[in-house]
């Protein structure tokens, strides 16, 4: 009688002989990762010896996975998660694995509710979405399934987790208008509670003090993420008398607000006043007048290395920690002086 082999120990032996790792093995088997032709032609010829065929319905009965994913989130309705999910698809592939998206609405209960659902149809991993940027309760040490945490951190070390660069990013922003010869900058903040404020104006700080200089006001302006916030502060920044030539601000909304009350009280946006905002949301940046600089976190980019990072944990590759994606500076009128 034929011996069969574990799924592992197949992939082990395909790996030892093709000379390459694990995970190689399985990047070429799934067509996914960047593989070189005839390293993924000599796998495929190894696999089929071995009787490991490299077909999804084959791989699934061979390894016992499910070629499901789930990806729970507490914002459905911001614009954190589904740009997110858009990269992860896009990682997972067309036809290779199918995401379960489930929104918390940040309750505890549904949460508990969601996760047990999601077991209960064997998911082969999930990932994580807190829109808030907070860090939050790691699932633990003993949950089933390999687990990635995105956009806000796991507080377990040991956890896999990705978020922007949030204090990177802001400290873009700022070198940005430095570099337009901009000196007395303000900066109006989204809410105080939410760690990406708290992220972007140390950065905003830290690349102040690089050039011996300190924001309009010595403290952010910490308000809501909405327009309605934007032109609450840029009133009450006109009204203060200080003097300022350029607004940081914590996002396109707020900076969309702000430029409103800048036109109407004759403030010409960027000569007078160079404006700034966060997080490329193009329909309230390009809908500005003037069109408003910002940064791009790249949620794409995230969510694509969120969901290689899921399956090398499905894969059996262990790594831990946090992996912080950089943003990159989108140019607008708003900081441009023709």
């Amino acid at each position: 009688m034929k011996n069969e082999k574990s799924p592992n120990k197949t992939l082990k032996d395909v790996a030892l002989e093709a000379g390459v790792s694990i995970a190689t093995v399985s990047k070429a088997l799934n067509n996914r990762g960047e593989v070189h032709p005839e390293t993924r032609a000599r796998i495929l010829e190894i696999a089929e010896k071995v009787g490991l065929h490299h077909t999804t319905l084959s791989r699934k009965f061979l390894t016992g996975r499910t070629g499901t994913v789930g990806l729970l989130t507490d914002d459905l309705v911001g614009r954190m998660a589904l740009p997110i999910l858009a990269g992860a698809e896009d990682a997972f592939g067309y036809e290779k694995t199918s995401v379960f998206l489930c929104d918390s609405r940040g309750d505890a209960i549904r949460e508990s509710f969601h996760i047990k659902s999601l077991l209960t149809r064997r998911i082969d991993g999930l990932i994580v979405v807190t829109s808030s940027g907070h860090i939050r309760s790691s699932l633990g040490k003993k949950f089933p399934i390999p687990v990635i945490y995105a956009y806000g951190p796991s507080d377990d070390e040991h956890d896999v987790s990705v978020v922007p660069d949030n204090a990177g990013s802001a400290a873009i922003a700022t070198e940005h208008l430095l570099s337009l010869g901009r000196k007395k900058i303000a900066h109006i903040a989204g809410e105080r509670s939410y760690a990406a404020t708290e992220q972007r104006v140390i950065g905003f700080q830290e690349a102040l003090a690089k050039k011996g200089l300190r924001m309009v006001g010595d403290s952010p302006m910490y308000g809501d993420w909405t327009e309605a916030w934007g032109r609450t502060a840029a009133t009450a920044l006109i009204s203060s008398g200080q003097e300022f030539d350029a607004i940081f601000c914590g996002n396109d909304q707020t900076a969309r607000g702000a430029i409103e009350i800048l036109r109407e009280h004759g403030l010409r946006v960027p000569r007078d006043v160079a404006v700034i905002g966060f997080d490329n949301w193009e329909i309230i940046a390009t809908g500005s007048r003037p069109q408003i600089t910002t940064i791009d976190m790249d949620l794409l980019k995230l969510g694509k290395l969120a969901a290689t990072k899921l399956f090398d944990a499905i894969d059996g590759i262990k790594t831990h920690g946090i992996e912080k994606v950089g943003g990159n500076l989108v140019l607008r009128d708003s900081t441009n002086v023709a």
